[in-house]
């Protein structure tokens, strides 16, 4: 379709810091066109890496206001500096773009071998602009970005299009598809590489709306380390710490182990947030999923841990299977049958959709039929149809495909004002497995991420069940853990880092800079780094705030206040009113933000967010 040469003066060489290549790709996807941009020192160490110079780099180059799926809607791919040195869970990459399921920012994480060959082509990040006219594959090297038509590869599923991707190109390229859910634009479809997704959000729509069937990266483009000898003793310590307790549940279970946990405390919705504790939890527990499927235990790439495991499916083959998936396709559903599970979760992942949003939209579709608000098959327990509403909907074809592609939000708006009072989603994002009604300091972290409803943006999780006491009585000084968790994820994502580590790098804001500071050659300390994890987590409420944001948003559907669960071990849950408000009003005080969550001029000011953007696209 279309070829154009790196300029020998934009390629790679050999940046002044270690772990930058100082610079970033501008790809016109319609205007057959490249660009690269060149980062100052002062904008890597304000916003890093990751989510953080992803946000960045989406505001610059976005006008307010555009539609998600519109030709000149961004899609930012962000590497970070750790990228390709010798620190375990530090190959990863970020995706960044509006999400055409909330309107606002989505980013998501991906572990795989593609960031280490991403960060090969001698780009920092890449950012896609324009449509293709046609089905396409780009292609990126570090001397060359072409595009090349990808019709045959239209319509087929994520492993497939990887395999046929490989073939075409051969092995050096690592290749990031998309399924026939982004092809359809279900405003929940992912992005894939080697059987990991950048799940939330409905990444995979804005590829799709793009007609970019696959990314696939390559080169030979180098970043120094600093310091190689220190860098290597503090990779030994931490790749010992990875073997040691603090990731002990990951690398001997996986996060199968929380359904069972988060069952105990009444924290486990199940059948559409209607209940938060259920006997039949057992039949999805880690035991019962391992008697007599267990398959194996792997690694993501430049990972000691080997948090994932997988399991037999009654076809034969294998798949992942997380907490998360357990309980939006089991038990928010109502369905019990972990075979069945396999194989719909196997499903999800080769057509790209990404599973809680399909469970809990769907479960939700379950529970309006169950109060009379639509005339449809959907019933909780229907174990015999879920892989094919999994289909219809990644296809928009059938009832599931009409009703249930837009998620949850649309739904809702669909039936009317009942529903919506009801419907499990925070600024469009569909909730994951924590009942807020259980986790009081959780109902705070779902509701002002700015991802919306969202577990791995702050793990707010952390602060109710590391509490001394009674979790249910938290107070405003119980706010300030949930800060500071906010913060550390932020850090962790920008670096990036995986967050099961977290635990194995304590004291934290000092092992990080050091991982930093041996890497580039900056003299970074931990107060730098929790100034740049401040930024980040206020840069990324900034883009909201530009892209309409509302203090409204930042609330839960109002049935965890005025709809009680009947739990066995705790009695009658509810969510209090007073006490979410109370719990938000000192999460803002405590970011030093405006009494309602916006961001004020002085802490704009302070954090330099406009000069920071304005920088990136030069203006």
């Amino acid at each position: 379709m279309w070829s154009c040469p790196i300029p020998v003066g934009d390629r790679a060489e050999r940046s002044g810091c270690g772990g930058y290549h100082g610079r970033y790709l501008v790809v016109d996807l319609a205007r057959a066109a490249v660009m690269v941009g060149r980062f100052e020192e002062a904008t890597l160490r304000a916003v890093l890496g990751g989510v953080g110079l992803g946000t960045a780099l989406l505001a610059a180059w976005s006008e307010p206001g555009l539609d998600p799926l519109a030709p000149d809607a961004p899609v930012v791919i962000a590497f970070s500096p750790l990228v390709g040195g010798p620190f375990t869970t530090s190959a990863k990459f970020a995706v960044v773009a509006k999400s055409p399921l909330t309107y606002r920012l989505c980013d998501g994480l991906c572990s795989s071998a593609f960031a280490l060959a991403g960060k090969r082509t001698g780009f920092d990040a890449i950012v896609l602009r324009g449509t293709a006219s046609e089905p396409a594959l780009l292609v990126i090297t570090d001397t060359e970005v072409r595009l090349e038509a990808a019709g045959p590869l239209w319509g087929l599923t994520t492993t497939v299009t990887e395999q046929a991707v490989r073939d075409r190109l051969g092995p050096r390229y690592e290749a990031m598809v998309i399924g026939p859910a982004g092809e359809h634009l279900v405003r929940f479809a992912t992005v894939q590489h080697s059987g990991r997704h950048v799940g939330r959000g409905g990444l995979g729509a804005v590829l799709g709306a793009k007609r970019l069937k696959a990314i696939a990266v390559a080169g030979d483009a180098r970043c120094r380390i600093a310091d190689p000898e220190a860098a290597g003793r503090l990779a030994r310590l931490l790749t010992a710490r990875s073997l040691g307790p603090a990731t002990e549940k990951y690398r001997l279970v996986g996060t199968t182990a929380n359904l069972a946990v988060l069952n105990r405390l009444a924290a486990m919705p199940a059948y559409s947030f209607r209940s938060s504790q259920v006997a039949e939890a057992d039949r999805l527990s880690a035991p019962s999923l391992r008697a007599g499927a267990y398959a194996e235990r792997r690694s993501c790439a430049a990972c000691t841990i080997g948090c994932e495991h997988r399991y037999r499916t009654p076809e034969g083959g294998a798949v992942r299977v997380e907490y998360e998936s357990l309980f939006a396709l089991g038990a928010a559903c109502g369905i019990w049958d972990n075979a069945i599970l396999r194989r719909a979760l196997a499903r999800c992942d080769e057509l790209g959709l990404d599973t809680i949003s399909t469970g809990v939209t769907l479960a939700f579709a379950m529970e309006c039929t169950r109060r009379g608000w639509l005339d449809s098959g959907f019933r909780f327990g229907a174990a015999d149809r879920l892989v094919d509403w999994i289909e219809e909907i990644a296809h928009r074809r059938g009832a599931a495909g009409e009703l249930l592609a837009d998620g949850v939000r649309q739904l809702a708006r669909r039936i009317g004002p009942e529903a919506e009072r009801l419907a499990p989603h925070v600024k469009g994002l569909e909730l994951p497995g924590y009942d807020p009604r259980a986790l009081p300091l959780m109902a705070v972290g779902l509701a002002v991420t700015p991802r919306g409803a969202d577990h791995n943006r702050m793990t707010a999780y952390e602060a109710d069940l590391a509490r001394r006491g009674d979790r249910f009585l938290a107070t405003e000084a119980d706010v300030v853990r949930l800060v500071e968790l906010e913060r550390r994820a932020a850090l962790l994502d920008s670096l990036i880092v995986c967050k099961f580590l977290r635990k194995a790098l304590e004291p934290f804001y000092e092992t990080t800079a050091r991982m930093l500071a041996v890497t580039t050659g900056w003299p970074i300390d931990a107060d730098e780094l929790v100034a740049a994890a401040e930024r980040i987590v206020g840069l990324r409420r900034w883009y909201n705030e530009r892209e309409g944001w509302r203090p409204e948003e930042d609330d839960l559907p109002a049935r965890f206040f005025e709809e009680p669960l009947q739990t066995a071990t705790l009695g009658e849950l509810c969510l209090s009113r007073a006490q979410f408000l109370r719990l938000r009003a000192a999460y803002y005080k405590a970011h030093g933000w405006a009494d309602d969550g916006s961001l004020p001029p002085e802490w704009l000011d302070r954090y330099r967010i406009g000069e920071i953007v304005s920088r990136l696209r030069g203006r």
